[in-house]
């Protein structure tokens, strides 16, 4: 992975990826703030949700559509550029989240933030650290819009030092926005079935 991408993460997808079960979904979007193993003591769905986590970062690193997106976005942002397809992507989904699911962007949100509240005796220190934020600001929701994308980038401009010029990205993704949705459309069906495929490996273990 991109060293810079754990800086920010395309969390909605992770936890729409993750399935129903509750702390798959908070494995899904603790995994970054793990690094190496994964600690013992955590619940065998906690950990699978982490491993799944880690399992779709390699196979979207490895996309042949992921990869000519970085290598365009890399051309126009440096070495940062990496990061953005995972962000664009939470836009598209949250966007048109009805589409890929059965309830509301607004109930899936506040079901996984209770969640996440339930199993805060699990979650690294890290994301302790943003969590209520996190949760208060509604910022699952907050995807949908173009201007809700932008102020997640501006969290990461303001707390994690990555020199964005937030104009500048928005007028891109904005001038390239038809592009960056059919690679979404593209993309995710892929990224779904691989997700699937991957949880059902687990659960035949």
């Amino acid at each position: 992975k991109n060293k810079c991408s754990s800086q920010i993460m395309n969390y909605l997808a992770h936890i729409y990826l993750s399935g129903s079960s509750p702390q798959i979904r908070v494995g899904g979007f603790i995994a970054d703030a793990v690094k190496g193993g994964i600690p013992e003591h955590y619940p065998y769905k906690l950990r699978s949700g982490i491993r799944l986590h880690r399992l779709i970062d390699n196979y979207t690193d490895h996309h042949p559509l992921v990869r000519e997106m970085v290598a365009l976005l890399n051309r126009e942002f440096g070495r940062y550029g990496g990061i953005l397809p995972d962000l664009f992507f939470d836009h598209y989904l949250a966007r048109d989240f009805e589409n890929y699911s059965s309830v509301s962007l607004s109930s899936f949100s506040r079901k996984f933030y209770f969640d996440l509240v339930l199993n805060y005796s699990y979650l690294p220190v890290r994301i302790r650290r943003f969590m209520w934020h996190f949760i208060f600001t509604n910022r699952l929701c907050c995807y949908r819009t173009v201007e809700g994308l932008m102020e997640s980038v501006g969290i990461m401009v303001e707390y994690r030092g990555v020199p964005f010029d937030i104009n500048k990205l928005q007028r891109y993704f904005v001038d390239n926005y038809d592009y960056f949705q059919d690679c979404f459309y593209s993309f995710f069906p892929d990224v779904m079935n691989y997700a699937e495929n991957m949880k059902q490996e687990e659960n035949s273990r």
